[in-house]
């Protein structure tokens, strides 16, 4: 355990040095150290972590549910539903295409969809922070865009977890779904309801029955979710929803950070731990093709949600760029299908994916002005700002970061 906290560290500092993002290289440490890759082995066997990836992981879709309000949808109407809708029909659409055109199975396709179509809000979020556009204007579509992502998860998460789980038949598998839809409804009515009850529960002067109280809720949720057929994930998700809007909500996300931080590491490190890297080479082209259909979308997706919002060549390349990362939702995905036993390139497959993208994503978004140039309405001549710097310019940015 130790020596795997030290490992993610190690790589992460040296990552931080050329601006890496941490979660490829966690994932990186966990592939050198574990039992597929030749010398020095320190976890041989990935399910003796498999109790404190699922703690990473139920932490990590609990601050997201902390930091997400559905008033910040209701507050960029229409268009902001817009913009989400038609990032998902292309991405997920793209994804769920090149599924059946590798032809690994309906059930791995209907997983590559997600894979796919599903941004990184972790890197997305860090990516706005260090690149300092929290303040842009076209930060909020991108803000929306991953607070429809995040419903759509939700719901698609849900809706796939009975197919996963191999349902006899299809009375049987729109049972199981109708029991995990019930419940995500009632998490859902909980959020929406029962909030100021909740709060009163919750609310307590001492932070160490704070986190005892908010960390044995989101894991007892969480349980419960995955015995109806709900990804556990999504149950702490639900709850971290609910404990946001309460009169606790700061002090948790403010205490809750270094638990999410250190267990979340742990669980991109097992993912890491869990990956043949001879088995790589043998999904290096369908990797590949995957990223190149991601970029595609991703331009198109860009340029789409610019036009809704009046935006230009600029504010494009940025959405683009910066939306294009794939992460923690992606290996969510890789979980669950390696606990249906489907096909076993996914694995390998996802995690080359997650690789090259969560590296590839926060390298384009600090040079977008590059991609800038070459969308319509692009400065073509290379002088003066760069494009998302005129852009701001010319349009004040919102200080409501």
């Amino acid at each position: 355990m130790g020596g795997a906290f030290l490992a993610a560290a190690v790589l992460a500092r040296l990552g931080s040095r050329i601006e890496l993002p941490t979660i490829p290289l966690f994932i990186l440490a966990g592939i050198l150290l574990g039992p597929h890759t030749p010398g020095f082995v320190l976890v041989s066997d990935p399910h003796d972590l498999e109790m404190l990836s699922a703690l990473g992981l139920v932490l990590l879709l609990f601050y997201l549910g902390l930091e997400f309000h559905l008033d910040d949808l209701k507050a960029g109407g229409r268009k902001m539903a817009l913009a989400g809708g038609t990032y998902l029909a292309l991405n997920v659409g793209a994804g769920l295409g090149f599924g059946f055109a590798l032809g690994w199975g309906t059930s791995e396709a209907l997983v590559l969809a997600g894979v796919l179509g599903i941004s990184s809000s972790a890197i997305v979020t860090k990516v706005l922070v260090d690149l300092g556009r929290i303040g842009n204007p076209e930060t909020k579509p991108i803000l929306g865009i991953i607070v429809v992502e995040d419903i759509f998860l939700a719901l698609y998460l849900a809706a796939l977890q009975p197919i996963l789980s191999g349902a006899d038949s299809l009375s049987a598998a729109l049972a199981d779904g109708g029991k995990a839809f019930g419940f995500l409804l009632l998490l859902a009515l909980a959020a929406r309801f029962g909030t100021k009850l909740v709060g009163r529960l919750m609310s307590t002067k001492d932070d160490e029955l704070l986190v005892i109280s908010f960390l044995g809720v989101a894991v007892f949720v969480a349980g419960v979710s995955e015995w109806f057929g709900v990804a556990d994930a999504i149950g702490a998700f639900m709850v971290g929803l609910m404990l946001g809007s309460t009169s606790s909500g700061d002090r948790i996300r403010k205490l809750v950070h270094p638990l999410r931080d250190a267990f979340g590491a742990i669980f991109f490190f097992a993912f890491g731990v869990s990956i043949n890297p001879g088995d790589l080479p043998t999904v290096l082209w369908p990797v590949l093709a995957a990223v190149a259909v991601t970029l595609l979308m991703n331009v198109v997706a860009g340029v789409s949600a610019a036009r809704i919002f009046g935006f230009g060549a600029g504010p494009a390349a940025n959405i683009s760029t910066t939306l294009l990362a794939r992460g923690e939702f992606a290996l969510i995905l890789a979980t669950m299908a390696a606990g249906a036993a489907l096909d076993q390139r996914l694995a390998p497959f996802i995690a080359g994916y997650v690789l090259v993208l969560a590296v590839l994503g926060p390298l384009a978004a600090g040079r977008s002005h590059w991609l800038a140039r070459v969308l319509p309405g692009g400065r073509r001549d290379g002088d003066g700002p760069p494009p998302d710097e005129a852009e701001a310019v010319r349009e004040p940015a919102s200080a409501t970061g």
